[in-house]
């Protein structure tokens, strides 16, 4: 390992990630709160703004991906498609089987200058964890129960409001739900069999009401489907810890955009085309396996540089007043100041990994008796 990489990999160094992290968050949070009072004044200024703001919190793990750690990522699709990405509104279909896919489709919408506006179905739970789910209501992000028929309802309305939102935005969705694993795999094939679906090799059965309704809320304001499918070169397993400690992983990317007038109206048949969708994926999936490539031109669009702007101008605002506390807490001699600082030292550290911990892939939402039974109903 070279000195840089050392250094990549040393604590400290995360640990000052994790505080100008959360400090900057918690300002962020707080601003937005303030912005409330903009909403019923003018809802689209509101809406700017929020978008400035998410962008504050949003691109600083965009730019451990794509600065600190140095991950490339290859994107293969059409030319012609390609000059359409970043000026329309367009719904992500991302497959959901690496630790860091989320990230990977986080730094598809910033390459593309949408970064700050674009959203996720998410689960309901993250509304309520500090800086980023706190910032996802802000920016009106659609949240889930994952039980239909409290879903159709509030799901329906979310997306609804957001059919004449001011910015650009990519609208990600992993159809799968959940990380692929064998075990789930496994349940989900059981469940395949028995809707009389095609077997999947690379993904779990798509959940296709979500998609339905998405595509029905949103027709006439999105104007594609991209249909993107991950993968990495020599059988990588990329993990958060790994970005983190600096590793540089490479990705290639398979973009398909397909016009929404293509996705049909009908619930039915939207998730007939849905499936569909998915065995093309597991087909492109087997051939990157057996080939080390995707179809299409191979292109790599430009980092930005503001990712690595804003992260610079939020630590050189909360690490000086930070270090100096730190500094006249161990000169102070006292053994009282000195306990507390290892406390919190390691409260830190604590928090440090379980933040990387909840994205591990085998810490991923359950999926056996409640799962399935979804499923089933889908």
């Amino acid at each position: 390992m070279d000195l840089i990489g050392l250094l990549k990999s040393q604590f400290l160094c995360h640990l000052v990630f994790c505080y100008v992290f959360i400090a900057s968050g918690l300002i962020v949070n707080t601003i937005q709160l303030f912005t409330l009072l903009l909403w019923p004044v003018n809802k689209q200024l509101f809406r700017k703004i929020n978008c400035r703001l998410s962008y504050c919190v949003s691109s600083q793990l965009v730019m451990l991906l794509e600065w600190w750690s140095g991950t490339e990522c290859v994107i293969h699709t059409d030319p012609q498609a390609y000059s359409k990405y970043g000026k329309e509104n367009a719904i992500v279909v991302l497959n959901h089987k690496f630790e860091i896919d989320f990230l990977c489709g986080w730094s598809l919408a910033e390459r593309f200058g949408v970064l700050g506006g674009s959203k996720v179905l998410a689960k309901k739970e993250l509304a309520y964890v500090p800086i980023i789910g706190w910032m996802w209501y802000f920016t009106e992000m659609v949240f889930c129960t994952r039980k239909w028929e409290q879903d159709r309802k509030t799901v329906s309305q979310s997306l609804l409001h957001l059919r004449d939102y001011p910015e650009k935005y990519f609208f990600l969705i992993h159809c799968e739900g959940t990380r692929f694993t064998e075990k789930k795999h496994q349940i989900s094939m059981q469940v395949a069999q028995a809707k009389g679906l095609p077997s999947l090799k690379y993904h779990l059965l798509p959940r296709t009401k979500g998609f339905a309704i998405t595509v029905r809320s949103l027709r006439n304001v999105v104007s594609a489907v991209y249909d993107c499918t991950l993968n990495f070169r020599n059988n990588e397993n990329p993990t958060l810890l790994g970005v983190l400690n600096g590793k540089k992983y490479h990705a290639d990317l398979y973009v398909r955009r397909i016009p929404l007038e293509e996705v049909p109206e009908d619930e039915d048949e939207c998730s007939a085309w849905l499936h569909k969708l998915y065995q093309e994926k597991d087909a492109f999936q087997e051939e990157y396996y057996r080939t080390g490539t995707f179809p299409e031109t191979a292109m790599v669009p430009p980092r930005r540089p503001w990712t690595l702007v804003n992260w610079l101008f939020w630590a050189s605002l909360l690490l000086y007043p930070f270090f100096r506390f730190l500094i006249n807490m161990i000169s102070s001699g006292s053994s009282l100041t000195l306990a507390s600082f290892v406390l919190v030292f390691f409260v830190a550290s604590v928090g440090v990994r379980w933040m990387i911990g909840v994205t591990e892939i085998d810490k991923g939402s359950a999926y056996g008796n409640i799962d399935s039974k979804q499923k089933r109903s889908d």
